[in-house]
């Protein structure tokens, strides 16, 4: 039996399909967390030169990549609702936009914890720090772009243009290391070369990574759903009092 997913595009068919899976995403999510925080924080071995505050890596790196992947996640949607006005693309664009911005503000807290007995400092003017705050800046506009403007669909667009624009700073934070003379530290896991670090270690990062991307499908799909909530429930109140202003 063939699905037809491309039902699934109107909100209305979208909602209840939401409603169905994301409780499982939390389930994933959770016990994930709970696999790799056991490794990270229990089994995983002490650095030799960063001791025991290495550990904070387990949630700091994690919640780096999320922000970042989230944020191109929600350029995409973005786009596809700027480009073919797309009512649903539109909704997972500003569904996203407060987890991706949850997760910056986790790896900059988090980053900063690592920081001080590292660095002697909470906060330094570094190239990859500043493009990771920018980030959460764009975040942050994005949701104040879109809350702003009355019509929903007119917040659509220009929080659309603003993602677009903002995509260019996610190769940045990424390229930071490579590009200028960092006090952060640079990649430990890449695609050309083995990781940099101890198996296990690894095996806690992905887990506790695999986890947040679960945690953020959750409740994405969650959100979304109110958002097709609150955009019909707008919808109906306009057809309601239309009649009555002409």
């Amino acid at each position: 039996m063939q699905v037809n997913w491309f039902k699934y595009a109107a909100p209305a068919n979208f909602f209840p399909l939401a409603g169905k899976i994301y409780p499982w995403f939390y389930v994933f999510a959770a016990l994930l967390a709970v696999a790799g925080m056991y490794i990270g924080f229990f089994v995983a071995p002490t650095d030799f030169q960063q001791g025991e505050a290495y550990r904070i890596i387990f949630i700091h790196v994690p919640a780096a990549w999320m922000s970042m992947f989230l944020y191109l996640v929600m350029a995409f949607y973005a786009s596809l609702g700027f480009i073919f006005n797309t009512r649903l693309s539109s909704m997972m664009a500003r569904a996203i936009a407060p987890t991706g911005a949850m997760f910056t503000f986790l790896a900059l807290w988090t980053g900063s914890m690592w920081g001080r007995p590292m660095w002697g400092a909470y906060w330094v003017w570094d190239a990859r720090l500043t493009s990771e705050l920018i980030l959460f800046f764009l975040y942050i506009g994005f949701m104040a772009l879109q809350a702003a403007i009355d019509d929903p669909r007119r917040g659509d667009k220009a929080g659309g243009v603003l993602a677009l624009v903002g995509a260019i700073n996610v190769p940045i934070i990424y390229f930071s290391v490579k590009w200028w003379n960092t006090l952060h530290q640079g990649s430990s896991i890449n695609l050309t070369r083995a990781p940099s670090m101890a198996s296990i270690m690894l095996w806690g990062m992905l887990l506790m990574a695999l986890s947040f991307w679960m945690y953020s499908i959750a409740v994405i799909l969650s959100r979304v759903q109110c958002v097709i909530a609150e955009r019909e429930r707008r919808a109906a109140w306009l057809q309601h009092i239309e009649p009555h202003t002409t």
